[in-house]
């Protein structure tokens, strides 16, 4: 068998509906949107009509949509933005222990600046504890940063809940949804979320594009000074391509979303009962999801606690299979997982960790050769 990818949460293909989107833009329509005459006109009107199809896959109005250059600009700004616009009011936020590197990463920088960070626990599964939410929160709070879904584990928090709570204290919420968005149902305006990042290369749509959703009247700190674009927030010549990309992602997304849902679970269940049939001495990493959706419908995270994980990975690249130990932010670190090491996991069980995260290409027949495979290495 070929090459086979189950990396999707480290990135996916572009579809080809999105590079044809795409093309016109990187030839022919090559305007600047603040240009005056008609090829200007014409790229402005690619961003807006992307705008819509990134509202839509999130009922958000178009008019609460920014365009950043990733996911972790986006969060950068939600939290920075934020952070530095109430400052007056406040210097306490709240997040999580099994936050993305751009959550983690911003809060020390923010901790070195005087703002004071309270990281929640979670529990085995990777959930957080909603009663020390509330305990958490004191008169300085001015935001409450929950990932919607964990990329390492896949664990889909209560979000309503929590948005309930920041929003009964007079608090922000944002939640980075970058792994949820295209995979499972969102709507920001039922779950009453107030900010919201996404990005999408893990949409079928190409790197260098994200987006952040704010809800109307709330204000944040320019993260980008300069021109008038996005409406003086992020300053800079658009990225027309990458934009015209990420709205046909979307619209796509948002048309097959519940066969997407339904293919992907279906892998990922048959995996998982596959691998606890076959192989010996493994611990599923996060929800199992069995009656309510816990867990994205792509993610598959297991310890194999016979081998080590990177030695599991170049083993497996060597049989044409691409995967991952953990975060691909976090590739290279020495360290353990710091999603595995906060849900209770030793630093052996945490490094012999694989992360498989099925995509629409993957077929059952892949799995049955993920499976051969990783059975031959981890049992000879």
């Amino acid at each position: 068998m070929g090459s086979l990818y189950f990396d999707n949460s480290a990135t996916t293909r572009i579809k080809p509906e999105v590079l044809d989107a795409m093309l016109p833009f990187l030839k022919k329509e090559y305007g600047n949107p603040s240009s005056m005459y008609t090829l200007g006109r014409s790229a402005k009107r690619a961003i807006e009509n992307s705008r819509i199809n990134v509202a839509n896959l999130i009922n958000a109005n178009p008019n609460e949509i920014y365009f950043t250059s990733c996911g972790s600009e986006s969060d950068n700004t939600a939290l920075k933005g934020i952070a530095y616009k109430k400052r007056e009011k406040g210097n306490h936020i709240i997040t999580s222990k099994i936050e993305h590197p751009a959550i983690m990463n911003s809060c020390k920088n923010l901790e070195k600046e005087g703002f004071e960070i309270t990281y929640l626990d979670v529990n085995e599964e990777g959930f957080i504890n909603l009663e020390q939410l509330k305990k958490s929160i004191t008169q300085n709070t001015i935001l409450i940063s929950i990932m919607f879904a964990n990329n390492e584990i896949g664990t889909i928090q209560p979000i309503k809940e929590i948005a309930n709570i920041a929003h009964n204290a007079g608090i922000i919420f944002h939640t980075d949804a970058v792994q949820a968005c295209g995979n499972i149902s969102i709507d920001v305006e039922k779950l009453g979320i107030d900010m919201l990042s996404l990005s999408g290369h893990k949409i079928y749509a190409p790197k260098g594009i994200g987006a952040l959703y704010v809800k109307k009247g709330i204000d944040f700190e320019n993260f980008m000074n300069g021109g008038h674009q996005e409406k003086g927030k992020r300053a800079g010549t658009e990225n027309v391509a990458g934009i015209v990309g990420l709205g046909e992602a979307c619209r796509i997304c948002k048309q097959g979303l519940n066969t997407h849902i339904r293919y992907l679970t279906k892998l990922r269940d048959y995996y998982i009962s596959e691998i606890e049939r076959k192989i010996p001495n493994v611990i599923l990493n996060g929800p199992r999801d069995q009656n309510i959706i816990q867990r994205l419908p792509g993610n598959a995270n297991f310890s194999f606690l016979d081998i080590e994980g990177n030695t599991l990975l170049l083993k497996l690249d060597q049989k044409g299979i691409s995967a991952s130990s953990a975060s691909a932010c976090s590739t290279g670190s020495p360290e353990p997982s710091h999603v595995l090491t906060a849900i209770g996991r030793d630093e052996d069980t945490a490094k012999s960790a694989l992360r498989i995260t099925f995509g629409e290409d993957n077929t059952i027949d892949d799995v049955d050769y993920l499976v051969n495979c990783i059975e031959k290495i981890v049992t000879n």
